[in-house]
């Protein structure tokens, strides 16, 4: 049976506690799908080398020659279009 007494913990805890529980279980669903998921293949010299030359390791991981020349992107700022930026290349 439920007490009458008055409340003792505060929305605010509540709410982070929540928070707190969603966290949790998001960090368990992402470790359960790296588990899950096939093993990626280890990079090898012979794969780092490609048509356009070699790679380095995280751009082989992004797909991006190493060699590869950066693009430029407009910005905008309050609407007004100023010098484009350097990205690079997807």
């Amino acid at each position: 049976m439920a007490s009458s007494g008055k409340k003792k913990t505060t929305m605010a805890k509540l709410a982070r506690e929540s928070r707190l529980r969603e966290r949790r279980q998001m960090k368990q669903a992402k470790k359960d799908a790296r588990r899950n998921a096939p093993p990626e293949p280890e990079l090898t010299a012979d794969m780092a080398l490609g048509a356009e030359g070699p790679l380095t390791a995280e751009a082989a991981a992004n797909g991006v020659h190493a060699d590869a020349e950066p693009t430029r992107a407009p910005t905008e700022v309050d609407g007004a279009e100023t010098a484009p930026s350097l990205t690079e290349s997807a």
